[in-house]
């Protein structure tokens, strides 16, 4: 079997569609359909089927697609040694994170690697936990985020490095009842009128655990992505949210408060294909985002009571 067409099932496996594939690959899909039927002549049987209107690996598929991760990893791991051999690592590493996240991670990151070789290209991405994994198909590294566990939903077959454990708070304005309160219980919560995110996203588990421990069904008002409107409608409102402490403002008529009786911690953390988290580049990346979650972690709460 050519490696060729391992990375080719590869690719099937986590894009799912011979167009998703040929337009990652700059090829056309019936290019793409050929060398799959190509591949399939050398192994001596069927490595994808019909399912709908296209087509999905069978069971032989998925393990030669297995193993084209495999050998990718191998590849990549012998490259970063031959990277370390001729001296410090170079290239472009592309980054897709929540944007919450690389608030506090990306400047220190790109302080820390400016003057060596490595380049790195971010975009932010908002999106539900389980896609975040859908990323890494396209991108070195995803700073991606759980409130359940240190691995995020969807990371079956990647490589999980954790980054750093944010607290979450609940965030009011200054003139709101509860904010000459050290902290809020759930039961305090349950009986707020909020702006939620919408269903899927890490924050919901926060509300959804104060109406699972108090048995109460929450008044969500809004349901928005973007922390800097969140905050622009707390602030001037009896709303109240839950934001992330590292990179939410104080000042300004807002306040957080710790959120006490439910669990209100998220696990950040980076994902990749195993191959490209080989790569010496992408090694060094990660090391620098360990770094400055670290820091952030350190750093802890600026001052926020009033």
């Amino acid at each position: 079997m050519e490696f060729r067409h391992l990375e080719l099932l590869r690719e099937f496996a986590d894009r799912g569609s011979v167009t998703a594939v040929a337009e990652a690959t700059y090829r056309t899909p019936s290019a793409v359909s050929q060398q799959l039927k190509t591949a399939q002549r050398e192994a001596g049987m069927a490595l994808v089927e019909p399912h709908g209107r296209g087509l999905r690996l069978t069971e032989a598929g998925r393990l030669l697609a297995a193993g084209g991760s495999d050998v990718a990893a191998a590849l990549a791991r012998v490259e970063a040694r031959w990277d370390a051999f001729r001296g410090e690592p170079a290239g472009v590493v592309r980054i897709a994170s929540l944007p919450s996240a690389a608030t506090f991670l990306m400047p220190p990151v790109l302080a820390a690697l400016a003057g060596s070789g490595i380049e790195v290209a971010v975009s932010d991405y908002d999106v539900a936990e389980a896609e975040y994994a859908d990323l890494t198909a396209d991108n070195d590294i995803v700073v991606a985020h759980s409130l359940t566990s240190a691995r995020p939903a969807g990371t079956r077959s990647e490589a999980v490095v954790p980054l750093a454990r944010e607290p979450l708070d609940v965030a009011m304005s200054s003139a709101h009842p509860l904010a000459a309160r050290g902290h809020v219980t759930a039961d305090e919560a349950a009986g707020c009128a909020w702006i939620g995110v919408p269903a899927g996203y890490p924050f919901d588990t926060v509300l959804q655990s104060v109406s699972a421990v108090t048995g109460a069904e929450l008044d969500v008002r809004q349901r928005i992505r973007d922390n800097r409107l969140i905050e622009a409608l707390v602030a001037e409102s009896s709303l109240v949210a839950i934001l992330p402490r590292f990179t939410t403002p104080s000042g300004g008529g807002l306040v957080l408060r710790e959120l006490r009786g439910v669990p209100s911690l998220r696990h950040v953390c980076a994902v990749m294909r195993p191959d490209r988290a080989e790569r010496l580049a992408v090694r060094r990346v990660v090391a620098a985002l360990r770094a400055a979650g670290a820091a952030a972690e350190e750093r802890g709460v600026p001052e926020r009571r009033c």
